[in-house]
């Protein structure tokens, strides 16, 4: 186990690495940031001067190698909207996105495995039919559209929840049921599958004739085994809401790392940009690698040599 983790590892640095070089070369390739920071009025020999403080006039490798060998530092530059650090923009904005995913998440579990279970247990029942018409209806409403209905009825009309911004839990709610009405629809999906497929696997038929109670069969045999993909897909959306939920952070005006990226994109703010992007990189690789290690604990004859 150790030494895949180290082969992983080093995986992962040129998975980052070839990730910076795509951004990189890609955000280059949209514009002139001095055209968006300089007044209209500014002369060329203004534009001349600040792409020279800046090193916009260098050739684009080593503008690279330069930011490579800042960034090996942990220095991604500063902000040029903000002229402030660019990580440091990033880490500040990081506790409001871990906030709303760890929420989102929770709210989605709570729905999705009695929802995914049951449907499983009472396949072709109406407690099969209400899931999957949840499951479909979920994975099929857009969540910027759910997400303006939820801002008209509960704060517009009934002016229960507020609006937009971060504060107490009230805040926290709209968004967080944006997010999780989507995710909760495509994991009783998945759970739904795994379930129908486990419980007829030849283990629990055989537990089934041993007299193990069918409470036991579920929560000991077929849920450990049928949580596999589950996890997968969980740490896969817990790792892409990580990176910035940008459209339901956008909406409702959430001060998170989706919002930043966002704006930064609009301002060619490419050290902003950089960091955002590292940080999801880097959020993606080390979500992976623990999904990996939480399969050994979930099936013992998983084994990584």
């Amino acid at each position: 186990m150790k030494s895949y983790i180290i082969r992983r590892l080093l995986q992962s640095i040129i998975v980052i690495l070839g990730v910076s070089i795509i951004v990189f070369f890609i955000l280059h390739l949209t514009g002139d940031p001095a055209a968006l920071l300089l007044p209209l009025d500014a002369t060329q020999e203004d534009i001349d001067k600040f792409r020279h403080e800046m090193g916009f006039d260098d050739p684009i490798i080593v503008q690279y190698f330069r930011f490579l060998k800042n960034a090996l530092r942990g220095d991604f530059g500063k902000s040029l909207r903000h002229a402030q650090p660019a990580m440091g923009l990033v880490l500040e904005r990081l506790p409001a996105t871990i906030e709303l995913t760890l929420f989102s998440l929770f709210l989605a579990l709570l729905v999705s495995f009695p929802a995914g279970i049951i449907s499983a247990l009472k396949k072709g029942t109406i407690y099969d039919y209400v899931a999957m018409t949840f499951a479909l209806i979920g994975q099929s409403i857009p969540i910027f559209w759910l997400g303006l209905m939820l801002i008209l009825f509960f704060s517009v009309q009934l002016h229960l929840l507020p609006v937009s911004g971060r504060g107490g839990l009230s805040h926290l709610i709209l968004p967080s049921v944006s997010i999780a009405l989507y995710s909760s629809a495509a994991l009783t999906r998945l759970i739904r599958s795994n379930f129908i497929e486990v419980m007829n696997a030849d283990y629990i038929r055989t537990a089934r004739a041993k007299g193990v109670s069918e409470l036991k069969i579920v929560l000991k045999h077929a849920l450990r085994n049928a949580s596999i993909p589950v996890i997968t897909m969980l740490g896969l959306q817990f790792a892409t809401l990580l990176g910035g939920a940008v459209i339901t952070e956008t909406i409702f005006a959430w001060p998170g790392v989706g919002r930043l990226a966002i704006q930064a994109i609009y301002d060619r703010d490419y050290p902003l940009v950089q960091a955002v992007v590292f940080v999801v990189a880097f959020t993606f690789v080390v979500t992976n690698i623990i999904i990996d290690i939480i399969y050994t604990y979930l099936d013992p004859r998983i084994k990584y040599n």
